[in-house]
C-alpha cells in the first residue's frame, strides 16, 4: 500500500511536471501585459492557434504574434491556444497605471474648437489615417526591438490627459519628441510607408509606416518627407524631419504607435533614455 502511494505521488508529480512544462511551452509573452501595452509572443509551433480576449490571432509562419491593450484596460486578459495535441488557456492581471494631467492655456480658440467650415477637412484626414492603419499584412517588423525616433527633449508622453484653455481633451496616445525643425526622423523599425500627406488640419505633415500584423507608427507635425507610399523603410533609415506644422505650439514629433484601432504607448518600447 505504502509503495503504491510512493508510485501514485511520483506519478501525479511527474503529471503535473509535463503539465506545466507543456502550459508553458505553448506561447511565450515577450512583454508585460499592461494597460498600453503592444504585447509580443512567439508560440512553440507555428500551427498552434493563440486567441487574445476569444479573439484569434494572426501567427506568423515563424510562431510570433502580437496585440495591443488600451490605455484604460483594467482586471485581467485571457491568452487560448490550441494545437492538434491540447489547448489551454491562461489569465494575466493587469496593472493599474496613472498618466500625466497637462494644463495648456492661451490658445486660439480655432485650435481648441474647429470652426464648422473645416469639419469636412477634418473627417477626410480621419479617413485617410483609418484606411492606412486598417491593413493585416504579414509583416513581422513589429518583432524588432524599435529605436527612438528622433533625438531631443521629451515634451508629451502617452495618456496624459490635456486641458485646453481649461476644458478637458481626450488623452493624448503620442510620445512627444521636442526639437528644431528639420531635425532627423529615424523609422524605429522596418516597414512599408502607407500615408504620406503634407498638410492635415490637426497633424500637419502626417507619415504612417505599416510593420505587419495591423501594428503601424505615425508620425506627425512633420516639417518635410523623405519616402513615399509604398517605400521599403529599414530601421534606422531618415525618413522625415521635424516640424511645427498642424496645430502646434512648437516644433516637435508626435509619434504614434496602433495595433488596429488601439493606441499604445511607443515609450514601452524602447529603450530607457540615459
Amino acid at each position: 500500500m505504502v509503495k503504491r502511494s510512493i508510485r501514485t505521488i511520483i506519478f501525479l508529480s511527474i503529471a503535473a511536471i509535463w503539465v506545466s512544462f507543456s502550459a508553458r511551452a505553448a506561447f511565450t509573452l515577450l512583454d508585460e501585459p499592461q494597460p498600453g501595452a503592444l504585447v509580443r509572443g512567439v508560440v512553440e509551433t507555428p500551427e498552434t492557434r493563440i486567441l487574445f480576449n476569444g479573439e484569434a490571432l494572426k501567427v506568423s509562419p515563424n510562431g510570433d504574434f502580437v496585440f495591443g491593450l488600451s490605455r484604460d484596460a483594467t482586471g485581467s486578459i485571457e491568452i487560448e491556444w490550441q494545437s492538434a495535441s491540447e489547448s489551454g488557456s491562461k489569465r494575466y492581471a493587469l496593472p493599474s497605471r496613472e498618466y500625466d494631467i497637462q494644463r495648456i492655456d492661451g490658445l486660439p480658440q480655432n485650435m481648441v474648437t474647429p470652426d464648422e467650415s473645416v469639419l469636412a477637412r477634418i473627417r477626410q484626414d480621419n479617413q485617410q489615417v483609418a484606411q492606412a492603419r486598417a491593413g493585416d499584412t504579414d509583416f513581422n517588423y513589429f518583432m524588432q526591438s524599435f529605436i527612438w525616433p528622433a533625438e531631443g527633449r521629451l515634451s508629451g508622453v502617452y495618456g496624459s490627459q490635456r486641458m485646453l484653455n481649461g476644458e478637458p481633451r481626450r488623452p493624448h496616445y503620442g510620445l512627444d519628441i521636442a526639437a528644431p525643425t528639420g531635425t532627423p526622423v529615424l523609422a524605429p523599425a522596418d516597414g512599408v510607408v502607407t500615408l504620406f500627406v503634407p498638410d492635415m488640419y490637426f497633424s500637419g505633415g502626417t507619415l504612417i509606416i505599416d510593420h505587419g500584423h495591423k501594428v503601424s507608427s505615425t508620425f506627425i507635425h512633420l516639417h518635410k518627407a523623405h519616402v513615399e507610399v509604398g517605400d521599403y523603410v529599414k530601421q534606422g533609415q531618415l525618413i522625415a524631419e521635424i516640424g511645427a506644422t498642424g496645430r502646434v505650439t512648437g516644433a516637435h514629433l508626435d509619434w504614434r504607435i496602433n495595433w488596429g484601432k488601439v493606441r499604445v504607448d511607443p515609450q514601452l518600447l524602447v529603450p530607457e533614455r540615459e
